[in-house]
């Protein structure tokens, strides 16, 4: 199980709060992990390097055919910059066809308390998915 673990692309004030973004995407068939996971990287390497981007960490379950991500960003204008930026924008345009299921999840927390574990995460989109939230 492949884990980029958490950096920090750009300092905060450890008493400032953070806009976190997690998810669980998951590909429909072993044949188009190897693709999802080159994509991932693609796609973390450019997070790394966005205005905004306090932390990010990425988990590939291979076998299982399930990605992983969490990230704290100085707010939600940088995600969403980042997330319409590209390649991140036309690369999910693209993958979405290979897509079976994803969860997204938002949450504020102080910069004090990153990073944010992946026991929290599953915890989160456990509780998104169980009230039907925000999967595809």
């Amino acid at each position: 199980m492949p884990t980029l673990p958490w950096i920090t692309p750009n300092a905060a004030d450890p008493e400032a709060e953070a806009t976190v973004m997690a998810s669980r995407l998951e590909v429909k068939s072993l044949r188009q992990v190897p693709g999802f996971f080159f994509a991932s990287i693609k796609l973390w390497r450019q997070a790394r390097r966005s205005d905004g981007a306090w932390g990010l960490s990425l988990r590939a379950q291979l076998l299982k055919r399930t990605f992983w991500t969490v990230s704290a960003w100085s707010d939600k204008k940088a995600l969403y910059a980042y997330a319409g930026a590209e390649p991140h924008k036309s690369t999910m345009k693209r993958l979405h066809k290979v897509m079976k299921d994803s969860t997204f999840v938002f949450w504020n927390a102080q910069v004090s308390e990153l990073p944010i574990t992946y026991e929290e995460v599953e915890r989160r989109i456990a509780e998104e998915e169980a009230k039907g939230g925000t999967t595809s």
